[in-house]
């Protein structure tokens, strides 16, 4: 008796126990005034950056228009002829005066007159330095084989233990370099935040700096949204999830 007592028991643990669900709060039916308050955040969610992205396209755009349009001739403005305004024209112009201007330098003619034009605008005390700085900007930022602000960094500022982001720039000049003491230094823009556009910029032994394998407009993304937005971050991908299910439940409701 007592074995088949234990024998029973022993079938008992071996078999596994049913799946239960966990105790707790039942769950609440949604009201009407949820439910409109995720349509609503859902719909803001969706169009916030549509709407942003617009009026930056539609405010480059009407800049570009009134910057190229007065340069045009009247007889050949399509606003004459048609009885609305035409947008994008003076951005269409613009376009292809940049592309035939540089199809011209890219020759032995165009390349002539350039540097007539450089010497003349050397030659003038006021322009010239001005000139100069913002060819050497464009030239530095546009050029494909620069290294400028390609490079995504970490030092430690503004005291020990406290890391910032910066963007790596270049080596500083011969001038400066050997001016600096110590070992090889590297010159690093640390940028404020929300806005990247103004900061600190300094030089740093290059062993002071910690590259991230990180592109620079994740860097952007990160100190634009203090912190909020992280590189390769999941929960972007989840809210992009909950984006594309609030907007089928939104279907399926309506149906």
């Amino acid at each position: 008796m007592a074995l088949d007592v234990q024998r029973e028991l022993q079938e008992k643990l071996q078999q596994k126990p049913p799946l239960t669900k966990l105790a707790g709060a039942p769950e609440k039916a949604q009201t009407l005034g949820g439910r409109l308050r995720n349509y609503f955040l859902t719909g803001f969610i969706v169009a916030g950056p549509v709407a942003v992205t617009a009026y930056i396209v539609w405010w480059f755009v009407t800049t570009v228009d009134h910057w190229v349009e007065p340069l045009v001739p009247q007889a050949y403005l399509p606003d004459r002829y048609l009885p609305f305004r035409v947008p994008g024209y003076g951005l269409v112009v613009a376009i292809i005066g940049l592309t035939l201007l540089g199809f011209l330098t890219a020759n032995l003619v165009g390349r002539s007159f350039l540097r007539l034009g450089e010497v003349v605008l050397g030659r003038m005390p006021l322009v010239r330095g001005v000139y100069r700085t913002f060819k050497q900007i464009f030239e530095t930022i546009f050029s494909q084989s620069g290294t400028s602000f390609r490079k995504v960094g970490l030092v430690q500022y503004p005291a020990q233990g406290m890391w910032s982001i910066v963007f790596i720039s270049s080596e500083p000049g011969s001038e400066i370099a050997s001016r600096l003491p110590g070992e090889d230094h590297i010159s690093v823009f640390l940028p404020c935040t929300p806005n990247p556009t103004t900061g600190f910029y300094f030089f740093l032994p290059r062993s002071e700096v910690i590259e991230l394998p990180i592109p620079v407009e994740d860097g952007a993304k990160l100190i634009m949204s203090a912190g909020l937005i992280q590189p390769g971050d999941p929960r972007l991908k989840l809210a992009a999830a909950d984006v594309t299910e609030g907007k089928g439940a939104s279907a399926k409701d309506a149906a």
